[in-house]
């Protein structure tokens, strides 16, 4: 008898254990929110440092970091079902704290950009394999929630940093509101204050590395690599010896005696991985052209654009950051009731609406508040759809054997998109406008909700192994 055919009363869950190794792993999503998004409130203070003007020299700035993302990406295709996750991401913690202090004490240009590169390895493994592991240690009718949580991480730390940014933005009370490119260069905010929103990023980056030593590895991964002493150990920790019991049979269900302690990358070619694979993909170039990014990384043109000067911008994007973390709840209660595509579909659909609305209050000047109130309903439908729900599903639909390599395309996927988006907007918006700009997303958004509907399948409550057997 399978997971999918007990009641989960049946298994006595360790919840407190459960959720404890769960929140250490989503540290790393908490790491990424963070490195994320402190580009976006540092941009306005290190951009004149460094004396950057040209829109490539802007783009590189903000999107270097994500070519380190690719790189991590790669190295979890090729080394996540091999190593494991833990080793990979206690790696990732050491990598985030590197490149928090060397960002912080970069002199040049080309400096700054080889540590947010470093900084972009840790964040492409951490954001992939963080979801990956609480999936695979989560009871199935709570693995929604569970990776979830991962994402409600990843937004605390995208609001924490901008708080700091914020907050270390005040510190330097001397200078203008309306202070020129050049005034901003030679004051406290333009040599240090961008080098502090980097730094602080340091303490949790130490707290994850350090944590990540004392947690098991992913239980599902041990039976794979044919460690079953160690996986029963994890297991009955997790939901006792029953659970151990069924959960190992489910696992060896799902595998063919060859697979244990080998990693077949052929497998990535039959069916029905490409079809997965491309759900994937298409998933992750969604999430990413939807057009948040462009929200959160040049959260200050958008909001100067739309009349506000750089204290206000520096606020606004903090209540960004908080309708960001309140709209994670959403996801959380919401999930494993209503579902992936349920809530997917309500994502895309009002986003396309509310980019059509966004587009023409620029088209007409309407003025900075409506935009602003727009832009903040955009983010939360954003935040509590496309923004979680793309790793929940990610982390469901591909098979044991091969889960490590099959997610991290997609997530390399997601990278590709995040830096195309990224890198090409200061270009995009200088030739379609703000508006054409908005309308564009709206469409790419209108576009995901058809595919959505037509072919993405159902995983809410079902075990892992049960989906490999509903999806072949």
């Amino acid at each position: 008898m399978g997971l999918e055919q007990n009641n989960s009363k049946e298994f006595q869950y360790n919840q407190r254990y459960i959720w404890l190794i769960s929140l250490t792993a989503a540290l790393g999503g908490f790491l990424f929110g963070y490195d994320w998004v402190v580009i976006g409130g540092a941009k306005p203070f290190y951009e004149p440092y460094f004396n950057i003007t040209s829109t490539s020299d802007q783009g590189w700035g903000t999107s270097s970091a994500l070519v380190g993302c690719m790189v991590g990406a790669i190295l979890c295709i090729i080394l996540s079902d091999k190593l494991g996750r833990k080793r990979l991401l206690i790696f990732s913690g050491f990598l985030f704290s590197l490149s928090a202090l060397g960002t912080a004490l970069s002199e040049t240009f080309w400096w700054f950009n080889a540590y947010r590169i470093v900084g972009g390895v840790a964040m492409g493994i951490a954001l992939n394999l963080s979801p990956l592991y609480i999936a695979e240690i989560s009871p199935p009718e709570k693995r929604g929630m569970f990776v979830t949580i991962n994402q409600l991480l990843v937004m605390v730390g995208v609001l924490l940093a901008q708080l700091c940014n914020w907050q270390i933005s005040l510190i330097d009370t001397s200078l203008p509101e309306n202070a020129s490119f050049e005034v901003i260069a030679a004051s406290w905010s333009g040599q240090m204050a961008w080098r502090w929103m980097f730094g602080a990023e340091i303490i949790p980056a130490l707290l994850f590395f350090l944590l990540m030593f004392l947690v098991p590895e992913s239980a599902r991964w041990l039976v794979k690599n044919n460690q079953m002493d160690n996986a029963k150990k994890v297991l009955e920790k997790i939901g006792g010896k029953y659970y151990s019991e069924v959960s190992i049979a489910d696992i060896k269900n799902t595998l063919h005696q060859g697979d244990l302690g080998k990693v077949h990358f052929k497998d990535l070619l039959k069916k029905p991985l490409p079809k997965l694979i491309g759900i994937g993909i298409f998933l992750a170039f969604l999430q990413q052209w939807s057009g948040v990014n462009v929200v959160i990384y040049y959260a200050a043109d958008i909001f100067q654009a739309a009349g506000y000067n750089l204290k206000q911008m520096m606020l606004n994007i903090v209540v960004i950051g908080g309708v960001m973390v309140l709209s994670v709840f959403i996801t959380i209660f919401t999930v494993d009731r209503f579902g992936r595509k349920k809530l997917l579909l309500i994502g895309t659909g009002a986003m396309s609406i509310l980019y059509g609305l966004i587009g023409y209050s620029f088209s007409v000047d309407q003025g900075g508040l409506v935009i602003v109130l727009l832009v903040l309903i955009n983010v939360m439908f954003y935040s509590f759809t496309l923004a979680p729900l793309l790793w929940v599903v990610l982390s469901e639909i591909f098979p044991t054997r091969i889960r490590g390599a099959a997610i991290s395309i997609g997530a390399l996927a997601h990278w590709l998109g995040n830096f195309t988006l990224t890198y090409f907007f200061p270009a995009i918006k200088e030739n379609l406008g703000w508006a054409n700009n908005f309308w564009l997303y709206g469409l790419i958004c209108a576009f995901g909700f058809v595919v959505v509907y037509l072919v993405l399948p159902e995983t809410k409550g079902k075990t892992l192994e049960q989906l490999e057997q509903d999806l072949n």
